[in-house]
Parts: structure tokens; sequence; C-alpha cells
């Protein structure tokens, strides 16, 4: 690929607003999906479409970047540029702030790995709950909980007192001998309708794929389960499981509004196995079961009455979508249910509403002439208004299929979506090439019917990187080159491309810095398109017609971040403009001395652009970067005690006070939050066998 010289391109007349009538037309057969009257009529409707489709689902396209990733987005009337943004922090009782998860939306908590209350940190980590208290000069292990089989891949949220622990199985295969033919290699394996799994992430490809059949239906059903554990830590030294829940199906996302904890819930059902099920309604809707370890009380239930369950009105498969409602200030007894017979995929929460985006389901018996050219994906808005129950209000659908949960944004009662109209590995050489659009939603009787849209974004590629902030939004595409598109939104239904900027290597991630500033983080690209190392680049997008880099920092070949994956992993700071990633650098030549980390320069003279000479060695930590309006300046970097010679990669960062904590699969350490220096490493133990009590109180001296 013959490198470019960044530069501001015009906007061109194949960037335009679709007329708003049309796109209400196009979208007025939409309808919302209606209850079954009976758990005869249920099993019926099932029963009638497993003969059809013999349980198989279609297989649905995944986007093949690297996803872009969560982060802080602000609200509130603002011209098209990146705002200032709102904290993702809190402020504990003693007046002490500290960072809280890098969620999209302020003060709409996200699942992760690491919660804070600003004194006392809580992290999953190999299996294991562990509290490390941070408040205070010297911190310590408090307490740790095994959390057995499900605790591998959890997540928490956290609400005073209650930590919820969320948790799925394995998903084991069970063969119900149906012949199909397998998933090309390229395409990633079986299909996220299937499993309920939301659609997986592919490595960018060094050419695309010349052509791949679009249906492929899997041979399988999948018994997944999600756990669901409530743990008591009002004493950190002592946390003790008060109840479990168990739900069938595979956890897709979760969002917190206050006290009220949403869970996202996908299932097959198990009568497409077991033919002995297929004529009761437990064969089709997911069962619950419900242990507490205060009162014993057990039950098993289905997670909704036949007659609370919606089916679409367009048939769009045989799994079902659980929406569990909980009570964080009561306890997980308190649970109530909606359930929808559809897949689930994205989840995007606002403070007034959960949305599920799904594609659009696709009989496998379609001849491959009549697949239509292009997906279409469903989106259902539910109403997050009431703390203890969750109600299906709107569906619509746009063209093409989401990135992930950055492509959908409400603000002021529109919902924006940026959508690509197909992969690019659908066939390359298939008229007219993919093409990205915008589309403005709203509520017009139960629809969410699309009033304006801009359509022709980035042709013959396909969107890395989305964020909207406030009535602007920002797109990023790639295939050959990086185009970054600033659009305007603030007449929802006469949305326009404002400006275009073109780049090198893409974006995967966009997060606001500042006001009028943007910082990407994704990777820059070799001769060859193909990925070649980490970078970050700071966009000035204050004129929204003429975005420009501001600023660029290289990692070197062999670089990578967990950031262009997975936003919970990227920390930035407001109040010390301080931005902390994980990086991994490997080394790309032989050496024969031990490899000293050299910072990142800063910002140099000539544009105002920084970056660095190719790394020489390895390492394995997190780097902290200075971003504002003079560049970005690397502030130091920190790595954890190694084991058996390699240091762990470290997967969160917050603040607490003037500290910096970083958390690893060894421990926590605790570091300047001025200059990044090492100041205390707690060091995670081995829990204690099975068996031996639920919580164990290790000493608390940390090392360092």
């Amino acid at each position: 690929m013959q490198r470019r010289r960044t530069s501001i391109l015009a906007v061109t007349l194949t960037l335009g607003a679709v007329p708003a009538p049309a796109l209400a037309l196009r979208r007025a057969a939409h309808v919302r999906p209606r209850a079954f009257a009976s758990c005869a009529r249920l099993v019926g409707y099932e029963r009638t479409h497993f003969a059809v489709t013999h349980g198989v689902p279609e297989t649905s396209p995944r986007p093949v970047s690297e996803p872009s990733i969560k982060a802080p987005s602000p609200s509130g009337s603002v011209s098209p540029q990146a705002a200032a943004p709102v904290e993702n922090a809190g402020t504990t009782a003693s007046g002490t702030s500290f960072s809280t998860t890098n969620n999209q939306e302020p003060g709409i908590e996200e699942p992760d790995v690491v919660k804070t209350d600003g004194s006392t940190i809580f992290a999953v980590e190999q299996g294991t709950l562990y509290a490390v208290l941070a408040g205070g000069p010297a911190p310590h292990l408090a307490g740790l909980l095994p959390l057995g089989s499900t605790g591998h891949g959890a997540q928490l949220l956290l609400r005073g007192s209650r930590l919820l622990v969320i948790s799925g199985s394995q998903a084991l295969p069970i063969g119900v001998g149906v012949a199909v033919p397998a998933l090309p290699a390229a395409v990633g394996g079986q299909s996220s309708a299937l499993s309920g799994v939301a659609p997986a992430a592919l490595a960018l490809p060094t050419s695309p794929v010349a052509s791949v059949p679009s249906i492929a239906p899997s041979p399988y059903y999948y018994a997944a389960a999600t756990t669901i554990t409530e743990v008591d830590v009002h004493d950190p030294a002592a946390m003790k499981v008060a109840r479990t829940m168990t739900v069938e199906g595979t956890f897709v996302d979760a969002r917190q509004n206050g006290a009220t904890a949403r869970l996202v819930i996908s299932s097959a059902p198990r009568a497409i196995a077991t033919p002995a099920l297929r004529a009761h309604a437990s064969g089709w809707v997911p069962a619950r079961r419900f242990h507490s370890f205060i009162t014993g009380h057990r039950y098993t239930r289905p997670v909704a009455a036949c007659s609370a369950v919606r089916r679409p009105v367009q048939f769009s498969g045989m799994g079902m979508l659980s929406i569990l409602t909980i009570n964080l200030d009561r306890g997980l007894y308190a649970t109530d249910s909606t359930a929808l017979m559809a897949d689930a995929q994205v989840v995007y929460g606002s403070a007034s509403s959960l949305y599920v985006a799904t594609q659009r389901w696709i009989n496998p018996l379609t001849p491959a002439t009549s697949v239509p050219s292009s997906p279409e994906t469903v989106i259902d808005q539910f109403d997050a208004t009431n703390p203890e129950h969750t109600t299906l209000i709107a569906s619509g659908g746009v063209p093409g299929y989401l990135l992930n949960q950055f492509s959908l944004s409400e603000y002021h009662g529109y919902l924006r979506v940026a959508s690509t109209s197909r992969p690019i590995w659908w066939n390359a050489t298939q008229s007219p090439p993919s093409q990205s659009y915008v589309t403005v939603l709203a509520d017009h009787g139960g629809v969410l019917a699309a009033v304006g849209q801009v359509s022709g974004l980035g042709a013959g590629q396909q969107i890395y990187s989305v964020r909207f902030i406030g009535d602007a939004g920002y797109v990023v595409t790639f295939r050959r080159v990086d185009p970054l598109y600033t659009i305007d939104l603030s007449s929802p239904t006469s949305p326009r491309v404002a400006g275009q900027l073109e780049l090198e290597g893409y974006s995967a991630y966009l997060h606001p810095v500042a006001e009028g500033l943007l910082l990407g983080i994704g990777q820059d690209v070799g001769t060859g398109n193909e990925p070649s190392g980490s970078q970050l680049e700071l966009f000035d997008v204050s004129n929204p017609a003429a975005p420009r880099l501001q600023a660029r920092a290289t990692l070197g070949n062999g670089s990578s971040s967990q950031v262009q994956y997975d936003h919970h992993a990227f920390l930035f700071w407001p109040p010390t403009a301080l931005a902390v990633l994980p990086v991994s650098i490997y080394s790309t030549t032989p050496i024969s001395v031990p490899p000293t980390p050299q910072p990142l320069p800063a910002p140099g003279s000539s544009g105002g652009l920084a970056s660095t000479a190719e790394s020489t060695g390895g390492f394995v930590g997190a780097i902290g970067f200075r971003v504002d309006r003079s560049g970005i300046t690397e502030v130091g970097r920190i790595t954890h005690d190694p084991v058996n010679g390699a240091s762990p990669q470290i997967d969160r960062s917050l603040v607490i006070g003037q500290q910096l904590f970083t958390v690893s699969s060894e421990g926590v350490m605790a570091s300047s939050l001025a200059t990044l220096a090492r100041q205390a490493f707690v060091t995670f133990p081995s829990p204690a066998p099975a068996g031996g009590g639920t919580s164990s109180s290790p000493p608390g001296a940390p090392s360092g």
C-alpha cells in the first residue's frame, strides 16, 4: 500500500441525507411484537417453525475489525464537535475522588472484571474474587472468595454492600442430527444466533475473501448457562455468597442505572436437542433456578410466563432473549423478567431505555440466489424508567450490521445508529460495493421509524470505530486508508457529513478528552495493509468541516493494546489529562542486550506530531500519556512483578485519590498519579482449596 499524506477531503454528493418521508415509509412495515395467548399457542408456534427450520439459525455476519470499544459519552446540547467529557468518576463520603468503569454513557454502569467504591477494589482474577483496601496510605488485601468453576470470565456490578458476579458456563454442543456445512474459517465459527454470543471480532485480513456463502447453519444446540451470584461485601475481609440464580442461556451484556441492574441473556431452546420436550413449554422457554443461602429457599421456574413471551411479526428464529431486572437494594430475590423470541447480539443502555440489536433472521433453506444482498439489523427498545420492570415499547431496523454498542446512541429522544451494508468478505466483486450509514430513528407508535439518514460512507470499506457525542457523530471506516467522518446531527431529520479526514491506519476506539478533542487508539498499518503496531491519534474536531490530526504517537512494530477490543481496559482521568492503556510490545528483531523501554518524545515541531522509533525490545504492562491541546506526551510505564520470568498482562487501571492502581492476574500495584512511580504491590495469593470456607483473610502487609 502506498502511504498517503494526511489530508482533508471535500465531502462529495454521494454522502448525502436520505429524505425522511421515504425512510419512514420504508420502515412502516415494522410492527411491535405480540404476546402469546397461552402456552399451547407458544408450543404450536415453535413446533411449526421447527418443522421448517429444524432449529437451525442463520449465520450472522461478523465485523472483521477488532471492535472499537466503549467509553464515557457526554450528554447535553452542543455544536457538532467533541464536548468536554463527563467524568466516569465518583466521590467517597470523605471526599476522595475515584474513577469508575469506563462506561459508554455517564451514570450507566457496565459490568467489568474490576469495580471500586473508592475505598475497596474488587477484582476477579483466575476464578477468585479479591478485595483490596485502597483508601489508606498502605493498600493491602482484605479478603478473597473462591468462585469455583463459575468464576472464570466473570464480570461484576457493585451497589453498596452488594456485588453481583455474572458468569457463564462453557456452552457444550449437543448434536441434533442436522447435516449442514461448517462455516469457513474466514467467517469465524458457529452462528451467534444459536449460541447467543455477541458477534466476535476477527483479525484484520490482509486481503478480502473472494467469496463466502451467505448462510452456513450450525448443527449444534449449545447448552449454555449464566450464573448470577449475589455476594455480601459489607465486610471485605469476610465476603460471602448470599444468593445465586442460574439461567439457561448465554450472558450477552448488562446495564446498571442506580439500584437497577438489567441483564440480557440469549437462550437456545432445549427442545431442539431433546425431542421429548417439543410438546411442552419447558422445552422452548428457558428456566431459571434460584437458591438463597440466607433462608435456604430454592425454586425453579421459567424465565417468563408463556403469556408474557413476545414474538416478532416476522419470524426471527427459535431462540429467546431474556432481560432480568434486579433491584440491587433488595437483592437477587427481587427479580423481574421480560422475554422476546429473538436473538441478542448488541446491547446499549441510556438513562431511559435499553436497546437490544440483532441481525434479521434468514431461513437457512433460502437459495443463495434469493439471499438479500445486504443484511438488516433489528433493534428492540425497552423502557428502563421503571426500576422494577423492563417493558418492550418499540421495534425497528436499519440496513446492514452493527460493529458494537458504540454504533448506538440515544439523544433527545432519537436513536442514532451507525451500520455497514455488508461484510467485505461476502463477495469482493459484488456491485454495488459495501457502504456505511448513520440512521436516525424515532418511536412512532411502537415503531422505531427512520426519520433521517446519511449514506455512502466509506465505499468498499467498513466501520472500525464510532462515537456519538451530543449532536455530533464520528465514524472511522477502513480498508486501505482510514477516513474519519464528522457527522452533523443537530437536525435529526436532516443529518449530514460535515467533514472528512484521511489518515494512515485506523482507530479502533474513540474517546473524547476535552471540548473539540478526540483521541483515537488503533493500529498503524504496513505496506501490505497489515496491522503493524499500536498508535494514538489526537484529532482536533472543533471545526467539524475541517477536522485535523493534532498529534500522533506510535508504539512501534509488534505493539498492541487491549483497548482495541475492550474499552474497559482504557482509563482517562480528566483532572490530570492522564490516559492509561495496557500495552504489549514484542521484539521484532534479534537483540543481544536487555532492552530498555524508551519513552515517547514530546510532540515535535513538525506539524505538532509525535512518534517513536521502532521498538527494539519487549514490554508488557501499562503506559500513561498526558493528552491535552499541546499533544501526546508519555508520563511513564508500569510493569507488575514478573512470574516465571515474564511480566503479567495488566488488565485494568483506576484512580483513587492521588494514586493510580493497576490490576493484573498477580495483584494490584499502587503508583503515583503524578509520575506513575511504584509505591506498593499487593500480591494475589492462591485461594484456599474448595471446602475450606467461603473466605480467607491473608496477611495485609503490601510488598514493594
